[in-house]
């Protein structure tokens, strides 16, 4: 059975980081999900000129620089588009300790100053397709993943990776947290489900019950 949802992804060169835009129709709306740095935001929105597309939404996994840093591009263009992240994450787009931008030496905010709550569990709805909201927090405080169960898709942001998980080693991180969380809403999700990460390759729930080195069983 085809998905009903189409998905297309942008990789940005400094952080490999995965940006996504996900729709079911031509022509019809469209979520934005991570928007990186340089050339993201532009290749996202050529990717929605080409399909006629317009965006509902910027929904993010979690408030890290490499997650968010498109947002002022693109709402220089979408400018009443709203912007979802979980309240324990939204102080990340306006203060650069929280968003880790100073550990790189710089000092990246953004002007975003009303945000709407990811809350755990809470059903979102784009075009007819149904999305879960998982709490995925640990990596940062409040990770949240993008769950469609008619797509067999789960967008996870640095929750976890093809044989890897997030780093935990940042001042809000949390490692047991995330364990527990990856455990419970993520590989309890049906063992055919595609799980797209913040960085690289696609995976499957399977694959990393099987093979991922930080979840296997004591």
């Amino acid at each position: 059975m085809a998905s009903p949802v189409q998905i297309a992804y942008f990789v940005e060169p400094s952080f490999g980081e995965n940006a996504y835009v996900l729709w079911v129709n031509d022509r019809g709306p469209c979520w934005i999900v991570d928007p990186g740095p340089e050339p993201s935001a532009a290749q996202i929105m050529e990717h929605i000129r080409e399909h006629g597309l317009t965006p509902e939404a910027v929904l993010l996994t979690h408030g890290h620089i490499d997650h968010i840093t498109g947002i002022p591009e693109l709402l220089k263009v979408f400018k009443d588009l709203p912007v979802y992240i979980a309240d324990e994450e939204k102080a990340a787009l306006t203060q650069p300790q929280e968003n880790l931008s100073c550990n790189l030496g710089l000092a990246f905010t953004t002007d975003v100053a009303e945000t709407r709550n990811l809350s755990p569990d809470a059903e979102m709805s784009l075009d007819g397709s149904t999305w879960k909201v998982l709490d995925t927090s640990g990596h940062s405080p409040g990770g949240r993943s993008f769950y469609c169960a008619a797509a067999r898709t789960v967008i996870v942001g640095d929750a976890m990776f093809q044989s890897s998980i997030g780093r935990t080693d940042f001042h809000h991180s949390d490692h047991d947290r995330l364990i527990r969380n990856i455990r419970g809403n993520l590989l309890s999700l049906p063992d055919d489900t595609k799980v797209l990460s913040g960085h690289g390759p696609a995976t499957t729930v399977s694959n990393e019950k099987r093979f991922n080195p930080f979840l296997q069983d004591d």
